[in-house]
């Protein structure tokens, strides 16, 4: 048996803002939507991982969803334009990743990181 895809459900009643934060903000393209369910991504392929941590590394607490990009600069300056505070960041972490944490519109803390 193969895992083919790990998907990350987030329960709320307005899915606008999962529109306005993961769509235009994060650039990810609307792949499926049945009105009550909406699905976001990327024709990118990706690696499936699951992570587990008792912390988020230099002392940070541990994100709930992780979001690897391509340009951080990009993502940190949409997510200044759209108003989202940075909880931290951006910084440049001993093992090779410059990230930032912001919260998305559900409140879930969202570590968007490039490697370096």
């Amino acid at each position: 048996m193969k895992v083919k895809r790990i998907m990350s459900n987030t329960a709320t009643s307005d899915l606008g803002k999962a529109a306005a934060f993961y769509g235009d903000i994060l650039g990810l393209e609307l792949l499926m939507d049945h009105g009550w369910f909406q699905t976001y991504g990327s024709d990118e392929r990706m690696m499936v991982q699951v992570s587990f941590g008792s912390e988020g590394g230099s002392g940070t607490s541990v994100p709930d969803l992780s979001i690897e990009v391509d340009d951080i600069e990009a993502a940190l300056e949409r997510c200044n334009n759209a108003g989202v505070p940075i909880e931290y960041g951006p910084v440049s972490e001993p093992w090779g990743v410059r990230r930032f944490y912001v919260r998305d519109p559900f409140g879930k803390l969202v570590n968007i990181l490039q490697h370096e």
